[in-house]
């Protein structure tokens, strides 16, 4: 479990930090700078920063439900691994613009959270 969680995280570190860095090059300056100015990104600079926002709406969740079956000794087996998974298929997807397949994983990566918080009750 304390490798899913690590992953989890080091996940966010990937969709928040470096794929809209990756994106932004030509932006470094800006990126370096306070920020007041307006610049326009790329598309897939939009994309990975879109994909972040969605992945932090559903993280919180993710880590509380990691966090209790830890604490409460509740073997979550593979679940954990998936919804990662499924996560980081999604980011991928997303940069890519592939919409349905891409909104078809994102309701795998529910019902693994859903399961995630069945096993816990």
């Amino acid at each position: 479990m304390n490798m899913m969680i690590i992953g989890a995280l080091i996940l966010l570190l990937v969709h928040a930090w470096l794929l809209p860095m990756m994106f932004s090059m030509k932006h470094a300056v800006w990126l370096l700078s306070s920020r007041d100015e307006v610049v326009e990104f790329a598309v897939h600079a939009l994309r990975a920063k879109r994909a972040a926002i969605n992945y932090m709406e559903s993280l919180p969740a993710f880590l509380a439900l990691a966090l209790l079956a830890k604490i409460d000794g509740v073997d979550l087996g593979d679940l954990p691994m998936y919804w990662l998974i499924c996560r980081a298929v999604y980011a991928l997807l997303y940069l890519a613009g592939t919409p349905v397949v891409r909104s078809l994983v994102w309701i795998a990566s529910l019902g693994i959270l859903i399961m995630m918080a069945l096993a816990l009750i």
